[in-house]
């Protein structure tokens, strides 16, 4: 047994092995000690002494659940099962890897998070040369010479329970966004980039985001070009990669991270395989681009409290009310990405005011969707071979309501319409699927029972004879009550002792001769007969015999429903697009929001705005609407609105929601949502920036005021005119100097060099004399004064504050009252004096404040 255990370790470098003795899963070795700690078992061994080989193990029947805390580890398992029937076999039983389970590749419901896709991410680190031009020509020498070496990644993922595959080749400095975006439960490298990798995975986020991302290293020339290509086309069913939109030679990077996933699949999960369709080449500037400080600032999906799991307290939780797991994901993918394209975008505008305008729609739509569960990830099951009874029955729901699901939509237009002449409505395999199953299928086919009585004539007859046969057992017992003259003479059965005659002990002088006794209980005597000994041996052979049989019929059917992956996998894209379609609708019918208009323009135009998780989370009604007017358009427009807002206000007056606010209105937008208003008109965002709040990253030995210097150097070195740019408080991390110099150059940088819409959202009142420059204007959030309280309106009209407020903000807060009094003079000293004067000694209780000066002279 050790010499099978070591061949399967030799098979699976890396991996656990959970090896099957008995009703037992065993470790040995270094496997044991690991998953011990992993799993809390206990270590043992059969010898003694300090040579002995450690052991742990754990019953079969709790494979389940200790798969899901070995993946969370991020850990690669293989089970090694029992191919030999131990009851029919003498000597060792055969052993073999039948299956392993990694982080990446995972696809049993029980692994997987519902709401998030599980992506197997490669990468491909490349050193290429870049000729700079512009360096040799400046400083007078031959263009040629000049060679500096960058680094470009090939990136691939997939979906391995969707069959979702895409590739591209991006810059070193920005796989980290796309990494984050992806959150990958495992990346896939070659052994010699192990480290870089590594080091790639470790360093995004500061490890916060991806600690749980599994980093596996395969052979080098698996991602080799030539060797990458091969795979990739034999996945592909020898499709042209230039068809499917890459650029050779200029994709190979991503193509090489590709072939390595091929050949991880083929190693691990063959079958997945055969579920990729074709491969996507991803390009940037397809979607909007939200890097993940802005993504984490505007907390989109993920709230900036509640780790990677919790969604109240986001757009996402707001705006899904999808009724499948599969429509969850899609939305999530859509407010993560949004659209760029115009014409797109009106495509699902329309599709959500048709649904907003006609509830009867909405609401029939709604019931056929309610319970369709994870059609996508039930194919995985089916295509691998995993597929229980219950998952088959699942899809069998699934499939039985697109003929009424395609009458629903009969009479839409536009991307319903597409939507609906595009299903299949599987009616061959639905109607297999109900002719074989009975309702409420068990999860795992040992369970048996599961077939629907009457399909199958031989099963039927198994089934009959295993439960006894109880038309034979009441014609035997009225045979023997003949026979004995013995009127409560019955034939019973329990699974200790099998079938027998039970007598009463009065009646136990009429017993005939023949009988075998073979139990004492209270008041009566049990016995058989050849003849009934015969018949349980029939019943008992008779229960392995229909089980089989039921697990024969099972696979015939998961075959046929394999064979209709292309069409379940269509299927399964369309129902999740209508989910969301239906999800966003009832948003909007709900809550009152209204179609944006999207333009090509620069403008950004809100009409009574509303922050959409406020809105959700606040009462009704108490939520102050703003409005909002920005716009990159040329100068020479008619009464042009401002590029740059200039939001001034005290802290807890609404500046970060007005911002905030006015970022996910675009996103909201060009995901083809309706927007919390009564008037939007949206130019289209191409890259969107949103550097809010402060906080340090000491892993990486970076204060506060670094970390919002290098946001903020990445805004301004990527930003482009058709961008969204939302800043709040740069400048504030250092002195007061050297942070209102920062944040005046920013915003010239901005209104000058890159022109783009901007809400600039700033204590440092001195910036408003900046309104000069053409294209920025001041907003200020409105705060009343009464009795020396404030009152916040959360009002934004234009103009400039004169005032912070700090110090009432501060009392708000609960600082002690002598601090508020002290800190209350100072403030009077200070602005008497100038801030590089000398502070009064003693309280200036009387003192008026002096003129504000102007950071510009006259």
């Amino acid at each position: 047994m050790m010499q099978q255990f070591e061949a399967a370790k030799a098979r699976c470098p890396g991996a656990l092995v959970l090896f099957r003795m008995g009703d037992f899963y065993e470790l040995f070795g270094d496997d044991a000690r690991e998953a011990a700690d992993l799993l809390d078992l206990t270590l043992t061994s059969r010898d003694k002494g300090p040579d002995a080989l450690p052991m742990a193990g754990f019953p079969h029947h709790q494979l389940d659940v200790q798969l899901v805390k070995l993946v969370a580890a991020g850990r690669r398992v293989a089970i090694c099962e029992q191919i030999d029937d131990p009851k029919t076999t003498k000597g060792i039983l055969r052993r073999e890897v039948t299956r392993i389970v990694t982080p990446g590749i995972a696809s049993d419901e029980s692994l997987l998070d519902p709401t998030k896709r599980n992506w197997l991410v490669a990468i491909a680190p490349r050193a290429v040369a870049t000729r700079a031009a512009d360096a040799a020509a400046t400083a007078g020498e031959d263009y040629g010479a000049q060679v500096v070496d960058d680094i470009l990644c090939g990136l691939a993922w997939i979906d391995v329970a969707a069959g979702r595959f895409e590739a591209a080749v991006v810059p070193r400095d920005d796989v980290g966004d796309l990494l984050l975006r992806l959150e990958p439960a495992e990346c896939l490298c070659a052994e010699k980039d192990r480290d870089a990798v590594t080091a790639i995975v470790r360093e995004v986020g500061g490890g916060i985001l991806l600690e749980g991302c599994a980093v596996t290293a395969r052979p080098d020339w698996w991602f080799e070009e030539t060797s990458a290509q091969t795979a990739v086309n034999r996945a592909l069913g020898q499709k042209r990669l230039e068809g499917l939109g890459f650029e050779l030679p200029a994709d190979l990077p991503g193509i090489a991270a590709a072939g390595g996933i091929v050949a991880y699949l083929e190693e691990n999960e063959p079958a997945a395989v055969a579920r990729i369709a074709t491969l996507s080449a991803w390009r940037p500037g397809h979607r909007m681009e939200i890097d993940e400080a802005s993504r984490r600032s505007l907390e989109l999906v993920r709230s900036a409290t509640g780790g990677t799991s919790r969604r109240e307290g986001t757009l996402a939780g707001v705006v899904d009310r999808t009724k499948s797991p599969m429509g969850s994901r899609l939305l999530v993918e859509w407010l993560s990405a949004p659209l760029v394209d115009k014409v797109q975008i009106d495509r699902r505008l329309d599709a959500v005011a048709t649904l907003v305008g006609n509830q009867s729609l909405a609401s029939r739509l709604s019931e056929k969707l309610t319970g369709i569960g994870d059609l996508e990830r039930l194919i995985s099951r089916v295509i691998s071979g995993r597929a229980g009874p219950r998952d088959l029955e699942r899809i069998g729901r699934a499939t039985a309501i697109l003929p009424d699901l395609i009458a629903v939509l009969t009479g839409s237009g536009g991307l319903l319409a597409e939507l609906r002449d595009a299903i299949d409505p599987c009616e061959e395999l639905s109607r297999r699927i109900n002719a074989t199953l009975r309702e409420g299928c068990p999860v795992f086919a040992r369970d048996g029972g599961f077939v629907r009585p009457g399909f199958d004539p031989r099963l039927d007859e198994l089934v009959e004879m295993a439960s006894g046969g109880k038309a034979w057992i009441a014609r035997y017992q009225a045979e023997q009550i003949e026979r004995t003259g013995i009127p409560t003479l019955k034939v019973g059965f329990n699974r200790v002792f099998g079938f027998f005659l039970e007598v009463s002990r009065a009646q136990a002088a009429k017993v005939p001769a023949d009988y075998i006794r073979k139990q004492t209980v209270k008041n009566a005597e049990r016995y058989t007969t050849p003849e009934l000994d015969d018949r349980q041996r029939q019943v008992l052979g008779a229960e392995e015999e229909s089980l089989r049989r039921e697990v024969e019929l099972l696979e015939l059917l998961r075959l046929f429903a394999a064979e209709h992956r292309a069409a379940l996998d269509r299927v399964a894209a369309i129902l999740a697009t209508l989910d969301v379609l239906r999800s966003l609708a009832d948003v909007a019918r709900s809550r009152g929001w209204v179609r944006p208009e999207v333009t090509e323009g620069g403008d950004l135009f809100v009409e009574a705005g509303r922050h959409p998780v406020l809105e959700d989370l606040l009462p009704a009604g108490t939520l102050v609407a703003n409005d909002l007017m920005v716009s990159a358009l040329p100068a020479a427009a008619v009464n042009p609105a401002p590029a740059i807002l200039l939001v001034t206000g005290p802290n807890m007056g609404g500046k970060s929601t007005f911002i905030r606010q006015a970022a996910l209105m675009a996103v909201l937008a060009q995901a083809g949502s309706f927007v919390p208003a009564s008037r939007a008109r949206v130019g289209i965002v191409d890259r969107l920036f949103a550097r809010i709040g402060a906080g340090d990253d000491l892993a990486r030995g970076a204060s506060t005021f670094l970390v919002e210097m290098s946001q903020t150097a990445r805004i301004l070195n990527r930003a482009t005119p058709r961008s969204l740019v939302i800043l709040d408080e740069v400048g504030r991390g250092t002195s007061t100097f050297d942070g209102l110099a920062i944040a005046q150059a920013v915003v010239e940088h901005l209104q000058g060099s890159i022109g783009c819409r901007t809400l600039f959202a700033t204590h440092y009142l001195q910036l408003a004399a900046l309104d000069r420059l053409a294209g920025v204007s001041n907003v200020q959030v409105l705060v009343k004064q009464h009795r020396d309280q404030l009152v916040f309106l959360h009002q934004v009209v234009p103009g400039a504050a004169d005032k912070s407020w700090g110090v009432h903000v501060a009392r708000l807060a609960g600082v002690p009252e002598q601090v508020i009094e002290r800190a209350r003079d100072l403030l009077l000293g200070f602005e008497a004096h100038g801030a590089s004067g000398v502070p009064p000694a003693k309280p200036r209780r009387k003192a008026e404040p002096a003129d504000q000066l102007s950071l510009f002279g006259e």
